[in-house]
């Protein structure tokens, strides 16, 4: 199909039309959002500066809360602009960016989740292994294919819809351009393949989880399957929240187009949030590494 677009710009119906709604919203997204980066680029300074969190374990969860300020930070800005403008445009090239460098994080968070599954199986199942297996070669390498699947997932997407026709109405139904109310503006026939990466990490995801609570049941100590299950809640947590709500915006049609953005604000902008959150609340490691921070470093700049 040759691309014989007619559209140079799309409207974003956004969240809502009262202007003061409006502001309140602007408001409380802007707190969610520097929360999202305070919490995130903290937990990577703290795992960076700690060396009792220079592990496997805790290198991919940088990666994580790196992806998640990326992720929140190809959506958020935009909507909080669009929460002040009467007008919400954006122009053609500018949408595709956004679903291109939105593909890519989401997908690479996908692999990257299905990454430490495979390393908390490492470190419960062959943990004489663990450190030989998961090397920081390995480490990186693995970092690496995450980010390189969600690269061609998203150029694949990207370029595909691209070249679509757009000729007639140009309101995408939502606060930032997806994929779905995009293609239901084309002028072209459509045919959509979609699911593969969420069925390929989550399999991955729950064969390693199978093993890890097979080896922890079989464990005599009471106490070792206590750690051993404190290692795994925070993943899992997370995990739970970021396919709970993908596949609610994805994998539920005919939802009503007021749910459908509410599970958008949920999946794209709340999620980012929460992981660090999580991890900072329920990880035992992180507070310690944390307090020592406070005790050396923060802690004597007001006393000095």
């Amino acid at each position: 199909m040759g691309n014989s677009t007619r559209v140079t710009e799309f409207i974003l119906t956004g969240l809502t039309e009262d202007p003061h709604l409006q502001l309140i919203l602007f408001v409380i997204f802007l707190a969610v959002y520097a929360i999202t980066l305070m919490g995130n680029v903290g937990m990577i300074v703290l795992i960076r500066t700690s060396p009792q969190l220079h592990t496997p374990m805790y290198f991919f969860l940088t990666g994580l809360s790196f992806l998640d300020t990326c992720y929140s930070t190809t959506v958020t800005p935009k909507l909080l602009s669009n929460l002040l403008k009467e007008k919400k445009s954006i122009s053609f090239a500018s949408c595709f960016t956004q679903l291109y460098f939105y593909g890519v994080f989401a997908t690479t968070e996908c692999y990257l989740l299905a990454v430490m599954a495979y390393d908390r199986y490492m470190a419960i199942c062959n943990p004489l292994l663990y450190f030989i297996t998961m090397s920081q070669r390995k480490c990186v390498q693995l970092i690496a294919i995450s980010y390189l699947a969600g690269t061609i997932n998203a150029s694949i997407h990207t370029m595909a819809a691209s070249r679509l026709s757009f000729c007639g109405p140009n309101i995408v139904k939502n606060f930032y351009c997806e994929a779905p109310p995009l293609l239901a503006l084309s002028c072209s026939d459509v045919m959509i393949f979609i699911g593969f990466n969420s069925l390929a990490t989550s399999l991955v995801i729950l064969t390693s989880y199978t093993y890890v609570l097979i080896t922890i049941l079989k464990m005599h100590s009471a106490k070792a399957q206590r750690k051993a299950f404190s290692t795994c809640t925070s993943h899992l947590m997370v995990i739970t929240i970021f396919y709970g709500c993908g596949t609610f915006v994805y994998a539920q049609p005919g939802k009503s187009h007021y749910t459908n953005q509410i599970a958008s604000v949920l999946y794209v902008i709340v999620t980012p949030m929460f992981n660090p959150l999580i991890y900072s609340l329920r990880n035992q490691e992180v507070k310690v590494a944390f307090r020592k921070i406070l005790e050396k470093k923060i802690i004597p700049l007001f006393f000095s």
